[in-house]
């Protein structure tokens, strides 16, 4: 099993509404790693999202070739008989 990559981590400071950092440390929230977990998720978001938009032009026109003229390998892909 391959080991995990090494992360750099940096202390920031934050501000976060008092009670409910309160009720997070009563339920025992790891609170860095809580919100290391979510901004994860919404920066892997955000660069698909922004992957996208700069490759809009470029999903077009292959949709629209393949609209056209169907897959490439579409002739070389495997059909039982339908009889």
């Amino acid at each position: 099993m391959m080991s995990e990559r090494p992360v750099k981590k940096r202390a920031v400071n934050l501000f976060v509404d008092a009670e409910l950092l309160d009720e997070a440390r009563r339920m025992q929230i790891n609170v860095s790693e809580t919100l290391e977990r979510r901004l994860r998720t919404i920066v892997r978001a955000e660069q698909g999202k922004r992957w996208l938009e700069d490759n809009r032009e470029a999903i077009a026109s292959i949709n629209s070739f393949i609209d056209r003229h169907g897959l490439l390998a579409g002739k070389l892909r495997y059909r039982p008989d339908q009889s």
